[in-house]
């Protein structure tokens, strides 16, 4: 049993928490986590230039999860004094927490020298987080990778600097940002990193099981979990993870209509928040990852992610639960 996972004055209900993932954890599918057990979701990497919040891509990654607690918002910049101003806008709309972006490996953003590209210049890191620590009076909190290449792996250096900052807590993606999501996560530079600070640190990278989840926490000794990619398509990874290691048994794995339903209100939820024509495009790759968990899908992924209207999505998804061989969860 892992001990509470605790960031500032906030004691998460569960070490397991959702890793915020652009175009990919947005409202309803934050909310859907939090459901199924995800100690805190955090929105969608959003950019620290305020002057750019109108468009109809930042009002949806700022809307903030109010009904819970605490409330995450992640920010990426490289400018100490334009962070430090977004995280002050996004504490006066109800943040609770500010998470800073330096794992994001796109080139778009590090062309920018935002998210992974600031690793190289570890003096900005720390002005960086001098300042927006500074700003708030929430805890911040930040995303980092082991290093910016293979042969700079710097990754204890800056998670060094964070805690003398101020950081509360450390989110370590375990590649560099030049591996990109390419090969394995390194699993042993994270344990290091973790043995040089006090602050929580928490293990990000490949946990797309729960044996693999099992083996990260022995490699690492990480206070807590980030899941990605593990939790598209299984949102319920949360709540199975925290079974197994609440008395070590795996719970039976969820029935055709229990998964129909998750399917169902998640569509809806996609339809309602962006509207039916750009919600049914986002609900193409959700039901793209929730077609990877489970068996006999061919023709209906076929058919669903050219489905043109919310009607058509929802009519073929209770189609292909209604035949004999249709919801059948896979073993992770």
């Amino acid at each position: 049993m892992l001990a509470p996972l605790i960031i500032g004055p906030y004691t998460l209900p569960s070490p397991f928490v959702l890793a915020p993932m652009a175009g990919v954890t947005d409202a309803p599918f934050r909310r859907l986590c939090r459901h199924y057990g995800a100690g805190m979701t955090t929105t969608e990497m959003t950019t620290a230039d305020t002057s750019l919040w109108q468009t109809s891509k930042s009002r949806h990654r700022l809307d903030l999860d109010l009904d819970a607690e605490p409330i995450a918002v992640q920010i990426a910049g490289s400018d100490p004094e334009q962070l430090a101003l977004a995280a002050r806008a996004c504490v006066k709309r109800g943040a609770q927490i500010i998470d800073i972006n330096m794992g994001c490996p796109a080139k778009k953003v590090c062309k920018k020298q935002a998210g992974s590209a600031l690793l190289k210049d570890e003096k900005l890191v720390g002005s960086i987080l001098t300042r927006v620590v500074k700003a708030v009076d929430v805890p911040v909190t930040l995303k980092i990778r082991t290093g910016w290449d293979t042969e700079h792996r710097n990754g204890e250096k800056i998670a060094r600097i964070a805690e003398d900052a101020g950081i509360q807590s450390l989110a370590v993606h375990g590649r560099t940002r030049a591996c990109r999501y390419k090969g394995e996560a390194e699993f042993e530079t994270i344990a290091r990193i973790k043995q040089v600070v006090e602050i929580p640190v928490i293990a990000n990278g490949d946990i797309t099981t729960l044996k693999k989840s099992l083996e990260v926490l022995r490699l690492t000794n990480c206070d807590g979990l980030m899941i990605g990619r593990g939790a598209q398509g299984r949102p319920w990874i949360f709540r199975e993870l925290g079974q197994l290691l609440g008395d070590g048994q795996q719970k039976p794995q969820l029935d055709k209509y229990e998964l129909r339903d998750i399917m169902l209100g998640h569509l809806d939820e996609l339809h309602r928040f962006y509207g039916e024509t750009v919600g049914v495009r986002v609900a193409r790759k959700h039901l793209t990852w929730y077609c990877n968990s489970l068996a006999n899908t061919d023709s209906f992924r076929h058919q669903v992610v050219r489905a043109e209207s919310a009607s058509e999505q929802i009519r073929l998804t209770n189609i292909y639960f209604d035949r004999e061989d249709g919801g059948v969860l896979l073993a992770m």
